[in-house]
């Protein structure tokens, strides 16, 4: 009987350990490395659909710094407890203005091959139609690919850098469009 007690304590403290191990390596990565978001709404359609879900690198942008059409997560400007994903349109330096349903950069047309040729860019509350704005160090300028349904920086301005979770980098859920997230997609 003694030996049987000893056996299943020995057990459950292995069940435990490999418990506690388990739960250290996911804490460890969902803090430092990476962590999972899903998709709640239509501001990126068709790049990204509703209720999918992504994994956010952590790491690339402790190292360096947001790039042109990078798809980022970030906290909400308007309620710091949610996270928006929009795509890395206007970067420090950066002349940005909305004027005939298109965006300009620097005094050029931008260039946006991940949306429809027929989409229309309408002004906002921020970047007013005709209007620039020059995009200061330490912010970013991001728009959702859905233009029409999408609040963005159109309505309430840059995301400041310290604001910005990290990059989407792979798509999980659904299995059917499952893989690495690149800058064009």
């Amino acid at each position: 009987m003694m030996s049987f007690v000893k056996k299943f304590v020995h057990v459950v403290y292995e069940f435990v350990e490999a418990f506690v191990i388990s739960a250290s390596v996911f804490v460890v990565v969902y803090l430092f490395l990476m962590q999972p978001h899903q998709v709640k709404g239509s501001s990126m359609f068709p790049t990204f659909k509703d209720k999918e879900y992504l994994l956010t690198d952590k790491i690339s942008y402790k190292r360096g710094v947001p790039q042109y059409e990078d798809v980022v997560v970030f906290k909400a400007p308007t309620n710091e407890n949610f996270d928006f994903i929009k795509r890395v349109i206007g970067m420090p330096g950066d002349t940005i203005m909305v004027k005939g349903g298109h965006v300009y950069k620097n005094g050029k047309l931008l260039v946006e091959d991940y949306l429809s040729s027929d989409v229309i860019t309408n002004a906002g509350q921020f970047l007013l139609e005709g209007e620039s704005y020059v995009v200061q160090l330490g912010e970013v300028i991001v728009m959702g690919d859905n233009r029409e349904h999408s609040s963005d920086s159109r309505d309430w301005g840059p995301v400041p850098d310290e604001n910005v979770v990290g990059r989407v980098f792979f798509r999980y859920w659904p299995t059917n469009v499952a893989g690495v997230i690149t800058n064009q997609e």
